[in-house]
């Protein structure tokens, strides 16, 4: 069996970067997780181990423009990378609209050695295809990095989903044919059109995290089996489709435990779980 990745994990809560009162409120305000509590890498080490994941990948988010702060930041996730190599791979984030983007993405791939970028459009308010985010899919192209972006509704603060409806990264597609991106969430609530793309577009990617409602079985049986169809992932689009999380706002184990009851193939699977993010990481 490949290894098993989470190619969607937000590490604002890990104890190493949330050591203060301080630091833990604007968090859970940033995120809208208003009651979350700061975890201790031996706690983040049991849920991968219950989950059967083996490595998670770190997301980042750079606010300076909109909010006036990094929510999570690239030295932040440099220094849990460097604590655990081999569990934690890390994303880079800036904002786009800093005039200084290409430098602190540059350094984020040079420097800090970070495996891909994440951009939250909603969030950070852009289109995907503005002058201020081609100049980053520039730099990710030169170091052959990948994007994952948030893709559909949003559910922290201060977010407009009309930037992050998937056919908007269908010019970002069609302009930068070997630029690997991902539409975190799976576009959710638009899983047709983000299917749609992927069919379309070989070097597009989808993620599974999303779960807006109580059952991980139940929302994976209705969007994969019912919105979708189950062959459409496994025949069609078993290549493009990565397990990804969302935790902490969702729970690994439940998600993984789900994917694996909807009845894929177990080629597919072990396509979902991990191989495809390998391919998808470079």
């Amino acid at each position: 069996m490949t290894q098993v990745i989470d190619i969607h994990t937000h590490p604002a809560f890990f104890e190493p970067i949330c050591s203060t009162p301080e630091k833990l409120e604007q968090r859970q305000l940033a995120m809208g997780l208003y009651k979350a509590g700061s975890s201790a890498i031996r706690h983040i080490h049991n849920q991968m181990n219950c989950a059967g994941i083996d490595r998670l990948v770190l997301l980042p988010l750079d606010l300076t423009t909109q909010e006036g702060l990094e929510v999570v930041s690239n030295e932040e996730i440099k220094q849990l990378v460097e604590l655990e190599p081999e569990r934690f791979i890390g994303f880079a984030s800036v904002d786009p609209f800093r005039g200084d983007a290409v430098e602190i993405l540059e350094r984020a791939f040079n420097e800090f050695g970070l495996a891909g970028l994440k951009l939250h459009p909603a969030r950070q308010k852009f289109y995907p295809g503005c002058a201020e985010a081609r100049q980053l899919y520039k730099v990710c192209l030169k170091y052959n990095k990948p994007i994952l972006f948030h893709s559909g509704i949003s559910l922290e603060p201060n977010t407009d989903s009309r930037y992050a409806t998937p056919f908007q990264f269908e010019e970002i597609a069609l302009d930068y044919p070997k630029l690997r991106i991902c539409l975190g969430h799976f576009g959710f609530p638009w899983v047709r059109e983000t299917a749609a793309l992927l069919l379309k577009f070989p070097n597009v990617y989808a993620d599974t995290g999303l779960l807006y409602f109580d059952s991980a079985y139940e929302f994976y049986d209705q969007i994969f089996k019912k919105e979708l169809n189950l062959t459409w992932i496994d025949r069609s689009l078993r290549h493009q489709v990565m397990f990804g999380s969302n935790n902490p706002r969702f729970e690994q184990i439940r998600m993984v435990d789900a994917l694996r009851k909807i009845g894929l193939r177990e080629s597919s699977l072990e396509l979902i779980l991990g191989q495809n993010a390998l391919e998808f990481l470079g």
